[in-house]
C-alpha cells in the first residue's frame, strides 16, 4: 500500500521515559537519538546580558552540561518525569517537556523543498508514555504538540498517536500475549498483554533506576565521597561500573566476603584524577543489584535503620502494594487479577524491558553475577510462577523508541483518535 511506504518515511517515535528521552524519525534505523529527560532553568550571566542574551530561559538536549557550573547547580536541574507521570499542574515540567519535544522535531524536520520529502506537511508521530498515565497527559501532550506547529515557520506533526510503553514493547517484540515489564529510571511497570493491555492487572510499582542509584549513592558515601554522592550523573556511571545482578544475594555475598579479590572493582573519574577501588568492600556491589529485584531482603535492614528510605508504596484501587514488595512477588499479583483462563497465554513469554534491567554479568563471576533474565526465571521458580520463556527486548533501552516506530508505520490513517480506547491519529494537518 502506498500510503505504508510514505509512512515509513514519515514515522517518528517519541519515547517519554523517566531518565531519557528517545526519539526521532524512521530513517534512524535501529537506534534513536536520545539525551536526557530533564531541563535547566537558567539565567545569564552579566557578561552574556552584556552580549544581549535574553532573560531566564529553559535549557534542554545534549548540551545542557555546558550551561552548569557550581554544584549548587545541580539542584536546578529539573527532572519532569522522575516517577513516570506528571501532574496537570506541573508547568514547569510541562515546559521542559515542551522544550524537548521542539528540539526534537526541528531537529529531524527537512527544510521546504527536500526532494526527500516532497510535499512534506509533518511527521506522524507515535509518542510513548506510562501506561498508568492519566488522561490528563494525553491531553496536554496533543495540546503540547499542536502547539508546536503552530508556533514554527514549517510544519512539524501531521498527525499523533500516543501509545502506552509496555504496549509498544510488545509490538516492537511482534507479540500479543505476553507479560511486559518495563523499568525505567523512575518506575517499573509490570503489564499483563492479552491483545491489549490488562489495565485491572497492570502494576506500576514505585521502583526504578533511581533506587539502584540510591544504593550506590549510599555506597559512595560509606566510602567517603560524599561530594561525588551528591552527582546524579557520577553516582549513575558509578552504579553501572560496579553493580552486580546476584543469582542469590546471601551466596554471593559470603563468596565475595571470602575471596574479596576475585570480585575487585575500580571506579575511575579522569576529569576528577579520581579512583576509587572496591576490594573488602566488593560484596557491596550486590546490593546495588539486588534492590531492584528484592529490597525487602534482611541484608537492607541495616541501612534502613539507619535512614535509608524504602521505595514508595503503590496505591491501587484493590490494595497496596509494597514499595519493597520483591518483583516476583509483584508478578504474581498482577497475575492474581488476570482472569484464569487468559493467565495460560500471558505467561507464555516475559519481556523485559528498559535500561533497569540492562546489567553486565562477567563470566568470570559466573553463578554469582547474573544478567536480568536469568534473575527473574530464579525469582518467579521459589514463587512457583511458571513461565516458559524469559527474555530481554532486543536493545531494551531502544524497544519503546522502536514499537513507536511500527506502530506509527501501519497505524492506519483513517483511524481518528478516540479518548476512550486511547487509539487513533489527532491529526493537525489533513491532506
Amino acid at each position: 500500500m502506498e500510503w505504508i511506504e510514505r509512512r515509513k518515511l514519515l514515522a517518528f517515535g517519541e519515547d517519554y521515559g523517566t531518565s531519557y528521552f528517545k526519539f526521532g524519525p524512521a530513517t534512524l534505523g535501529n537506534k534513536p537519538d536520545m539525551f536526557e529527560n530533564r531541563g535547566y532553568f537558567y539565567t545569564p550571566t552579566r557578561v552574556e546580558q552584556a552580549l544581549g542574551a535574553p532573560a531566564t530561559r529553559v535549557i534542554v538536549g545534549p548540551d545542557l552540561a555546558q550551561y552548569l557550573q557550581s554544584t549548587s547547580d545541580l539542584s536546578k536541574l529539573y527532572y519532569p518525569m522522575r516517577h513516570g507521570t506528571i501532574s496537570k499542574d506541573d508547568e514547569k515540567g510541562w515546559t521542559i517537556v515542551k522544550e524537548i519535544t521542539r528540539y526534537a522535531l526541528n531537529k529531524y524536520a527537512p527544510k521546504p523543498g527536500d526532494p526527500q520529502y516532497p510535499g512534506f506537511k509533518g511527521f506522524w508521530v507515535a509518542a510513548a508514555i506510562a501506561a498508568n498515565s492519566p488522561n490528563s497527559m494525553y491531553e496536554r501532550l496533543i495540546e503540547i504538540h499542536r502547539e508546536l506547529n503552530e508556533e514554527s515557520d514549517r510544519p512539524l506533526v501531521q498527525a499523533l498517536t500516543i501509545i502506552p510503553q509496555p504496549l509498544a514493547v510488545a509490538i516492537s517484540q511482534k507479540q500479543i500475549h505476553c507479560i511486559v515489564i518495563e523499568s525505567g529510571h523512575g518506575n517499573t511497570q509490570i503489564t499483563p498483554i492479552s491483545r491489549g493491555i490488562i489495565y485491572g492487572a497492570m502494576i506500576p510499582l514505585n521502583r526504578g533506576g533511581q533506587d539502584a542509584d540510591n544504593m550506590a549513592r549510599q555506597l559512595l558515601r560509606d566510602l567517603g565521597y560524599q561530594d561525588i554522592a551528591r552527582e546524579e550523573k557520577i553516582v549513575t556511571e558509578f552504579k553501572e561500573a560496579v553493580g552486580l545482578i546476584p543469582l542469590d544475594l546471601n551466596r554471593a555475598v559470603s563468596e565475595a566476603k571470602r575471596d574479596p579479590r576475585r570480585f575487585k572493582a575500580v571506579f575511575q573519574i579522569p576529569e576528577a584524577g579520581i579512583r576509587i577501588e572496591l576490594e573488602k568492600e566488593s560484596w557491596q556491589r550486590f546490593l546495588i543489584g539486588e534492590y531492584v529485584f528484592n529490597p525487602s531482603h534482611p541484608e537492607f535492614e541495616s541501612y534502613y535503620s539507619r535512614g535509608f528510605h524504602r521505595p514508595l508504596d503503590t496505591p491501587l484501587p484493590w490494595g497496596t502494594i509494597p514499595g519493597d514488595a520483591s518483583l516476583a512477588q509483584v508478578i504474581r499479583e498482577s497475575l492474581n487479577k488476570c482472569a484464569i483462563e487468559v493467565r495460560r497465554y500471558v505467561t507464555s513469554m516475559l519481556i523485559l524491558s528498559g535500561g533497569n534491567f540492562s546489567w553486565r554479568a562477567p563470566p568470570e563471576l559466573s553463578g554469582y553475577a547474573v544478567d536480568a533474565p536469568t534473575k527473574i526465571k530464579y525469582e518467579l521458580k521459589k514463587e512457583n510462577i511458571d513461565v516458559p520463556r524469559v527474555m530481554m527486548a532486543s536493545d531494551p533501552q531502544y524497544s519503546v523508541w522502536r514499537g513507536c516506530i511500527f506502530y506509527a508505520t501501519f497505524l492506519k490513517p483513517e483511524i481518528e483518535w478516540d479518548s476512550k480506547s486511547r487509539e487513533g491519529w489527532v491529526l493537525f494537518i489533513r491532506e
